[in-house]
C-alpha cells in the first residue's frame, strides 16, 4: 500500500481553525469591552491552534513491528477481551494503553499496515481517561485492522474527561499504511491498541512514545 496519506497536507488540522475562529472572534468584540479578557482569549486561541497541530513522523518501517497510535504515556500493559460491541469474543489479547493529556498531539495513527475490516462507535461517559474502568465506560470508537497475514489488531480511541468528540477519517474496507492518520480525539483522551498475546513488547509503563514513531511491540514472525 503506497496510497498517500491525505491528512498530511495539513500542519493545522481543520478541525483546530474551526475552534481558533470562534476563540478569536468572541476576543477580538472583547477587546472593545475589558483588554485583560480578551488577551487571555487571544492566548486560547493560540493554544487551539498549537493543540490541533498535525507533525510530520517518520515511521520506522521494521518488520512486524506495532507502532503507537497516540503521542503520550504508556499507562497500562495488560490482558483484556477487546470491546464486546467489536464481536471478536471473550478471547483475551494483550493491550497496551496510552493516555494523552491536553499537551500532547492528539492525531491517531494506524499501528499496523492492513485493511479496516469494522469501526464500531458506542456512546458512553467522561472518566478521566488515564482510569482502568475509562476502556470500559467512556464513549468510544473502535476499528479491526487485519494485516496481509490476517493478524487483526483492535484499536479503541477513548474519550476523557474534557474530550467530548472522537472523529475518524477513515471509513470501513479502506486501506491504511503503517503511521497514516485515521482519526483525532479532542482534548485529553486515551487509545487502547489490542494484539495477539503471541506479540513482544517492547515498552514499560511510563514510557512516553510518539505516535507513528515509536515501536509498542511486535507480532510474532508468521513465517
Amino acid at each position: 500500500m503506497t496510497k498517500k496519506d491525505s491528512n498530511s497536507k495539513y500542519y493545522i488540522h481543520p478541525e483546530g481553525w474551526k475552534f481558533a475562529s470562534i476563540f478569536f472572534i468572541v476576543s477580538f468584540l472583547i477587546s472593545f469591552i475589558f483588554l485583560p479578557l480578551a488577551a487571555l482569549g487571544f492566548i486560547l486561541t493560540i493554544f487551539t491552534l498549537w493543540f490541533f497541530r498535525n507533525p510530520k513522523r517518520t515511521n520506522p518501517q521494521i518488520p512486524n513491528s506495532i507502532i503507537s497510535s497516540a503521542d503520550g504515556k504508556v499507562c497500562l500493559i495488560d490482558t483484556a477481551c477487546p470491546p464486546e460491541e467489536v464481536g471478536l469474543g471473550s478471547n483475551e489479547m494483550l493491550r497496551i494503553c496510552v493516555f494523552m493529556n491536553v499537551f500532547n498531539v492528539h492525531i491517531n495513527r494506524s499501528p499496523i499496515s492492513g485493511a479496516i475490516k469494522k469501526i464500531v462507535y458506542k456512546e458512553g461517559s467522561f472518566f478521566n481517561a488515564s482510569l482502568d474502568k475509562a476502556s470500559e465506560k467512556n464513549e468510544r470508537s473502535s476499528i479491526i485492522i487485519s494485516n496481509e497475514n490476517g493478524v487483526e489488531l483492535v484499536v479503541v480511541q477513548i474519550a476523557g474527561l474534557i474530550a467530548r468528540r472522537i472523529l475518524s477519517f477513515v471509513s470501513a474496507n479502506q486501506d491504511l499504511n503503517q503511521g497514516e492518520r485515521y482519526g483525532l480525539i479532542r482534548f485529553g483522551s486515551r487509545v487502547d491498541i489490542y494484539l495477539p498475546k503471541s506479540s513482544v513488547v517492547n515498552c514499560k509503563v511510563g514510557d512516553k512514545v510518539i505516535a507513528g514513531e515509536s515501536i509498542l511491540a511486535t507480532l510474532a514472525d508468521m513465517g
